[in-house]
């Protein structure tokens, strides 16, 4: 127990103990985990290479649906396969500069993810308020300047964080009980003043995404306008259907997001388990969900893969 108790005078190691209680059904948990994982990787492998493939999809919403896929791949793998390891060989150890690491990419992947998402509503406004300026408003090479912003300004406002984390004492050996380096679980480690990183935790979590929240409900809110002013039913159906995969990947994201957040800063009296459930969720199922609804409700989307998965 003393090695618990000593301040590291070098750099300190992290094991990550999984889900706490729920050791001994490691490898059932295992099972939907690897399973939603693969699921992901395979549906938005297949949004990459369908648009890639066809040269009608080159536009700006697929490129966007294509950015949406890269960060999801990449949020997922952040998290799984170290979570995996610990479930199928409990290899729990993680170093300081890997835990710091996947903190960084996990949370800077977010918020590109954000922006991307910012971007789409952006996508939909120009496209139901000011359709006759849509294909000089919104080309290629202006959506992927705003991605290219969206993931500098990630970075920028992320990159505090594993410096913040740098300046810590840790005790020579620290147990989280999660199954990856969340950034508040990993400040809890600290023996030392922890205000600051908790302030900027919250800064990110609740301004920046506020903000980002703000920016699609403003959007939303002229869409609507917009909308209402139609005197045609049918073509206000047509551009509400235009918005529905949007909207209902806004709704995943958000909904994860929010119980995520609240649940692991505020919700003292949930049990352990039901924190890391739902942080894992967060990076879980929007990966799997995303390719499945904007398969399903673009029609152009969903005719090209069908054409390909016939083909396999």
């Amino acid at each position: 127990m003393e090695a618990f108790n000593l301040t590291s005078s070098g750099p300190p190691t992290f094991i990550l103990n999984g889900i706490p209680g729920l050791e001994a059904a490691h490898i059932w948990i295992s099972i939907p985990f690897s399973m939603f994982y693969i699921i992901s990787l395979l549906g938005n492998v297949m949004v990459l290479f369908v648009v890639a493939k066809e040269k009608t999809l080159h536009k700006p919403m697929y490129l966007l649906l294509c950015m949406l896929a890269l960060t999801d791949i990449g949020m997922s793998t952040c998290v799984m396969p170290k979570a995996l390891c610990i479930f199928w060989f409990g290899f729990k150890g993680i170093t300081m500069d890997g835990c710091i690491t996947q903190i960084f990419f996990i949370y800077m992947l977010s918020l590109t993810h954000s922006a991307i998402l910012v971007t789409m509503a952006f996508d939909r406004y120009v496209a139901i308020c000011d359709p006759l300026r849509y294909t000089t408003i919104l080309t290629n090479a202006r959506i992927a300047k705003l991605g290219l912003v969206g993931l500098i300004r990630a970075v920028l406002l992320v990159l505090p964080l594993p410096l913040l984390l740098r300046r810590l004492p840790f005790y020579a050996n620290c147990i989280i009980p999660h199954t990856y380096c969340e950034h508040m679980a990993v400040v809890k480690m600290s023996c030392g003043d922890t205000t600051v990183n908790r302030m900027y935790g919250l800064v990110i979590a609740f301004v920046i995404s506020g903000l980002d929240l703000t920016l699609i409900g403003l959007s939303y809110g002229l869409i609507i306008r917009a909308v209402l002013r139609i005197n045609s039913k049918k073509a206000n159906q047509k551009a509400l259907n235009t918005c529905t995969a949007h909207i209902s990947v806004m709704l995943v994201n958000g909904t994860l997001t929010l119980f995520s957040v609240l649940t692991h800063r505020f919700g003292q009296g949930i049990a352990a388990h039901v924190h890391i459930f739902l942080a894992n969720l967060y990076l879980l199922v929007p990966p799997v969900l995303n390719p499945i609804i904007y398969g399903v409700k673009s029609k152009e989307l969903h005719d090209k893969m069908g054409k390909y998965t016939c083909r396999m």
